[in-house]
């Protein structure tokens, strides 16, 4: 599909498709060369005179057959035609947000949907591209408002006899906004778990059969694997989607004791792994140590060689024994983790609500009215920042050179 947008749409259309077709209706055309008449292609083509439009002006679409050759004949057509250049990355999506047509929460959905792997992953990016998140915000943003505008009132007007009970509605005004903003950052770290992937370290000793787990757990050979203990010396990964989470599997260097430089080094780089990771898979073999004293998840491996002594299921990645319950013990975790309501928090939207929050943390401490209402005016200022109703230029680079040519 090649988009087109701004003022010279409509005739760049009609250039190569002839007439242009009724509004927001697909037509089949020939697609040809305006210099020559050769024909390039036979395509559907589509008109979006703006405002109604992704990009709030006039834009068209030619859906074209998606070979190379075709697709070079038809924008070496648009290039040789007067006002007409490439999208820059993320364009049509930053003109999109400059004509109100998007928010910048929906421009990071769309962001996310993009490169969604996972069932979760696209089930967060759509909740925030569908505006969930910017009304959550937003409705925040709104209700502060509210609670400004009354204590504003309280300043000019201190003179004046006001309604009773004023300043113990805009208290329990802020109090429900704040706790709700509690819940929020507590979503925001299980939305981080869906997009980022659930990392799930395999830790043991040397020959417990960590390589061989991860390959028959991702179903590919993802890792060198050999009859010697040793084989891995640095940190492998698979992503895998399990039940539409990303888990990431973290396969390393087996613990023990070495003077070998390079071997101590894949252990300290194994132990930082199993540190920071999610969930460890704790493995025993029976022809192996048993793993590192540390919490996780046991699981006996090589359970074709006999069940290693211990704790937890019992696994073979030679005859797949006890794999899809091992799998259904990493998704329940996850699960465990991720539940609740969606939570698709960006760096900078948990930065924005921290700000929020402090500054409502000190509105409640405040000595004086007029200290009060700065604070609160501060804490609508951070909320604003999330969806771009204040100053953002110098947040939309970084957000819009995320997106490739034409998004």
């Amino acid at each position: 599909m090649l988009r087109l947008s701004g003022p010279e749409a409509g005739r760049a259309l009609a250039a190569l498709a002839g007439p242009l077709p009724e509004p927001r209706r697909a037509v089949l055309r020939d697609v040809r060369d305006p210099e020559g008449g050769e024909l390039l292609d036979r395509g559907l083509a589509v008109w979006f005179p703006g405002p109604a439009s992704f990009t709030g002006e006039d834009a068209a679409e030619l859906h074209l057959h998606g070979a190379p050759v075709v697709m070079d004949a038809v924008q070496a057509a648009l290039m040789r035609m007067d006002g007409l250049r490439p999208a820059e990355p993320g364009e049509f999506t930053r003109r999109a947000f400059e004509a109100g047509r998007m928010d910048l929460t929906a421009v990071e959905g769309l962001a996310e949907l993009i490169d969604a792997e996972t069932g979760g992953q696209r089930r967060q990016a759509l909740h925030a591209l569908g505006g969930g998140l910017a009304r959550q915000f937003d409705g925040w943003r709104d209700r502060l408002v509210g609670a400004l505008a009354h204590i504003e009132a309280a300043i000019d007007f201190s003179d004046e006899e006001l309604p009773e009970g004023l300043e113990a509605e805009v208290s329990e005004t802020v109090a429900a906004v704040r706790a709700e903003m509690a819940d929020a950052l507590a979503a925001g770290a299980r939305g981080e778990l869906v997009r980022d992937g659930f990392r799930v370290a395999l830790v043991g000793a040397p020959n417990a059969g960590k390589s061989s787990l991860l390959n028959a757990l991702a179903a590919r050979e993802v890792a060198i694997t050999s009859p010697g203990a040793g084989t891995t010396r640095d940190v492998l990964e698979a992503r895998l989607s399990m039940e539409g989470y990303l888990v990431r599997l973290i396969d390393m260097a087996g613990l023990h004791e070495s003077d070998d430089p390079v071997e101590r080094e894949g252990m300290r780089r194994a132990r930082a792994e199993a540190a920071s990771a999610d969930l460890r898979l704790l493995l025993t073999a029976p022809d192996a140590p048993p793993p590192p004293d540390m919490a996780g998840l046991a699981v006996r491996t090589k359970a074709d060689l006999g069940a290693a002594p211990g704790s937890g299921p019992a696994v073979s990645a030679k005859t797949g024994e006890g794999l899809e319950a091992l799998r259904g013990a990493i998704t329940e975790a996850v699960r465990a983790r991720v539940a609740g309501p969606p939570g698709a928090l960006r760096a900078r939207h948990v930065q924005a609500l921290g700000d929020s929050a402090e500054a409502l943390d000190r509105f409640a401490a405040a000595p004086q009215t007029d200290l009060a209402a700065e604070d609160l005016r501060l804490a609508v200022r951070a909320l604003g920042r999330v969806t771009g109703r204040v100053d953002v230029e110098d947040l939309l680079d970084a957000i819009f050179r995320e997106f490739c040519i034409g998004k």
